[in-house]
């Protein structure tokens, strides 16, 4: 996606630095990223996965500065204003830890997560035995 990112520039109208970084992060990132915790597990990144993105977010960086293909990786993600991969996929990991824990304590994927030993055990009030009279 991102080699084909370049045909935009060819279009009728320019497409500015700001536009370029928020195409990059609203359309490449999500479709790029999704699925990431099946090889992320734990913050510990395999290196050919990594190896494959920091390629790619080197390209967009490139792209959207259109800088020398010789810039440093460091130096032009900081001024395209781009998250290094690597840190971007930590603070995803962190928040995806996060999601479970705003869920209501009854519901099934918390019951699941949570040792059950350290939860008082509280049912749902709409559940099926708790509302037919026996």
């Amino acid at each position: 996606m991102v080699k084909y990112m370049k045909l935009l520039v060819n279009s009728l109208y320019d497409i500015t630095l700001t536009q370029k970084r928020l195409l990059y992060r609203c359309c490449v990132l999500p479709i790029t990223l999704y699925g990431y915790q099946l090889w992320f597990y734990k913050s510990t990144p395999l290196l050919y996965y990594m190896k494959i993105l920091g390629k790619m977010q080197r390209r967009a960086a490139i792209w959207i500065l259109e800088a020398f293909k010789t810039s440093s990786v460091e130096g032009i993600e900081a001024i395209a204003g781009i998250i290094p991969i690597k840190l971007h996929l930590q603070k995803l990991a962190s928040r995806s830890q996060l999601c479970p824990l705003i869920l209501p304590s009854s519901h099934l994927v918390r019951t699941l997560i949570d040792d059950p030993s350290n939860l008082p055990i509280q049912q749902h009030p709409n559940l099926l035995n708790t509302l037919t009279s026996h």
